[in-house]
């Protein structure tokens, strides 16, 4: 679908990750423990949404969402930001800035928090966002963006997002904790330690 700038909006409604997904409960048993346990974070809405992006994020398709106006995938958090400006940029309106905003800070929350060797790995690549610092501002503002859409239908979700803002730097370590674990029960002592206590 095409807005009125010719910016292409992708995930739609079908694409969404259904709460039954089996991933969604062990992600959210997961998500739940490391953030309770190691940053002390035990807000059921933000455990809770944490675990729905790495499910929803276990399809690529997801985490290329936005698109710019020729239809190609953003992968760059600086072509994000500057697609997502309503004023200078090519976003139709404030309900765009919104949506990019929020993908901006799940897209660098999920890869701050699982992949964040791969950040400095794209920097050498090409010229992106300088660096891991400028990264974490870039979700914690796009974050802080989306909770000031107070209003009307966004008036709900507005307290989640200033949450994620003011508590980003711990969502990441958090995810990385969860990363650690997951990279731990594929190591082969762990898998054959299974498998001998079932």
């Amino acid at each position: 679908m095409k807005s009125r700038r010719g910016a292409v909006f992708q995930g739609s409604p079908k694409n969404m990750v259904q709460e039954s997904h089996p991933l969604q409960q062990f992600f959210l048993e997961m998500v739940g423990r490391h953030y309770a346990e190691e940053i002390g974070l035990r807000d059921p809405q933000v455990i809770g949404y944490v675990a729905h992006l790495l499910t929803e994020f276990c399809d690529a398709e997801q985490l290329f969402k936005i698109r710019n106006s020729a239809g190609r995938p953003l992968d760059d958090v600086g072509e994000m930001l500057m697609e997502s400006d309503p004023i200078f940029g090519p976003a139709p309106s404030f309900d765009r800035e919104r949506q990019v905003r929020k993908h901006i800070g799940d897209y660098t929350l999920f890869f701050a928090g699982m992949f964040p060797e791969s950040i400095n790995h794209f920097r050498l690549r090409r010229q992106r966002m300088e660096s891991f610092v400028d990264l974490m501002k870039a979700g914690k503002e796009s974050y802080y963006i989306v909770s000031k859409f107070e209003y009307f239908e966004y008036a709900k979700v507005a307290p989640l997002f200033a949450q994620l803002s003011n508590r980003f730097e711990q969502c990441v370590f958090g995810l990385n904790r969860v990363k650690n674990e997951l990279q731990e029960m594929q190591h082969p002592v762990v898998r054959r330690t299974q498998e001998l206590l079932m």
